[in-house]
């Protein structure tokens, strides 16, 4: 592993140390962390991964694997000698709005369900028949959509009766794979709140959607956020408490500084994600967004965008690019670009149309692999805008977007699009594994809040260029428009 700024090496690591652990769409994750939030260098460990997926909207992933996988990384990164028993924690952040059937001994009865499976479209029509989902997501700060559990509970019992009968709980991914490690399935306020089931307001299961999804709360684990000493089988973590899951999504907004009202972050991994930190619920809460607690005080505001990174590699993998894409990205707009709706899997926020997929328009015989790539690339920005202008209204205080992520690390000339779409500047938070990072600063809060923490790695400031701000008006018009005819048709 190649040496940078944000590493610090063992002999120098200030104490305490933690494990930070994550769970990503392509991979599991994790390292050593000492106490100002640093990587220790050496001691971090990778084990890729892909969900398996299908035309009829499957995106599962098999829970034994990624148990395995995170053994593999506890093996990695614990077994230096010098560690001794100096880590204090082991914290864990998984890709939200997983679910596993689970029997009485633990056992999967299913694959991991995840949050881009869905097959539970019908499901989510009939529910928005049966219910009211402006107060629905009042109450519990999420739509009624593919992602989330009620939908999915009532396609399972419909598709696999057999299997909801033997269920006797419903954990989501690092549920399981805690369950499986330390005997304890710890959820945090915020795993247990990407279920769709948590009142935002209360920190208690919605009843109603309870009732509708044929669940009983006795099923889910209750939210906690302290951790708990626990034993398991690695000699470095013996004296180690271990911290309730936590979603990747609230782990990259600390991560990449964005710890208040102030500073938006713009999430660019294989998904992404616009989200605030706040001081309490938002209300009310604009109908294209959601609002997840994430502790007993604070909550996340935002919408989550499917297809960020997985369109990218879908258009490496299937057009003919040229090997260098810089050039592409920082040419300026044109009319000729086609106009693409990046909906591989479905779109959430702002529309929340799980059925949703891919347009492609403006295309010609003049087109090449490169302008569809910009399309591309320009359609994901308009996807990101389309989520802040919900978002403004409720989050005024907003004074930076700092975009994080492989995509913006991979591609970073991306953020100027980004920033002239949007008509407002935009830093590049270059912190690889900032998701990581925020996994470690939160269990860091608690093991050691005193010690200060080293700043966040930050590159260039996209500043948005007039010119295009006016272009990039122009298509957003276009692209509500085909939004409108193709996909909410």
């Amino acid at each position: 592993m190649t040496r940078n700024d944000d590493d610090v090496a063992l002999e120098a690591a200030l104490e305490p140390l933690v494990v930070a652990l994550d769970i990503g769409s392509t991979a599991t994750r994790g390292g050593v962390h000492d106490a100002s939030g640093r990587r220790v260098h050496g001691l971090q460990h990778k084990v890729p991964h892909a969900f398996t997926v299908a035309p009829d909207g499957t995106s599962v992933i098999d829970p034994d694997q990624v148990t395995a996988e995170v053994e593999q990384v506890l093996d990695a990164v614990t077994g230096d000698p010098r560690l001794g028993t100096r880590i204090a924690g082991v914290a864990m952040d998984t890709f939200a709005a997983s679910l596993i059937a689970v029997d009485a001994a633990g056992r999967a009865l299913t694959p991991c369900l995840t949050y881009a499976d869905s097959r539970s479209a019908a499901e989510v029509a009939a529910l928005r028949e049966e219910l009211d989902e402006h107060a629905v997501q009042q109450r519990t700060g999420t739509r009624l959509h593919t992602s989330y559990h009620a939908p999915r509970l009532r396609w399972l019992a419909k598709t696999q009766p057999r299997v909801v009968a033997a269920a006797t709980s419903w954990w989501s991914l690092g549920e399981y794979v805690w369950a499986r490690l330390i005997g304890q399935p710890l959820a945090g306020t915020s795993t247990v709140a990407w279920t769709g089931l948590l009142d935002r307001h209360t920190g208690a299961y919605d009843a109603e959607l309870l009732t509708a999804s044929g669940a009983g709360a006795a099923q889910f684990s209750p939210p906690r956020d302290e951790p708990l000493a626990a034993s398991s089988r690695w000699p470095a973590l013996a004296r180690a408490v271990w911290f309730p899951v936590i979603t990747d999504g609230f782990a990259s907004n600390i991560g990449s500084g964005a710890a208040d009202a102030t500073v938006l972050t713009a999430a660019t991994a294989t998904s992404g994600a616009l989200r605030v930190l706040l001081d309490g619920p938002a209300d009310p809460l604009p109908f294209g967004l959601w609002n997840y607690r994430v502790d007993a005080r604070r909550t996340l505001l935002g919408g989550a965008i499917n297809d960020v990174g997985r369109a990218i590699s879908w258009a490496e993998a299937t057009l003919r690019l040229s090997p260098t894409l810089g050039p592409v990205l920082t040419a300026p707009p044109s009319d000729a670009t086609p106009l693409v709706l990046p909906y591989l899997t479905g779109e959430r926020a702002p529309g929340w149309v799980g059925s949703a997929r891919a347009v492609f328009t403006g295309v010609s015989a003049a087109t090449d692999p490169d302008s569809l790539f910009r399309g591309i690339i320009e359609g994901m920005a308009m996807t990101y805008a389309r989520v802040a202008g919900e978002l403004s209204p409720a989050a005024p205080g907003i004074l930076e977007v700092a975009a994080a992520g492989r995509v913006s690390n991979d591609q970073p000339e991306w953020l100027q699009v980004l920033a002239d779409v949007l008509g407002r500047p935009v830093k590049h938070v270059t912190r690889r594994r900032a998701t990581q990072r925020g996994t470690a600063l939160l269990a860091l809060d608690v093991l050691a809040p005193d010690v200060p923490r080293a700043p966040r790695a930050v590159g260039a400031t996209y500043e948005p260029q007039p010119a295009h701000i006016e272009h990039y008006s122009s298509r957003r018009e276009q692209f509500a428009k085909v939004y409108d005819a193709l996909v909410l048709s």
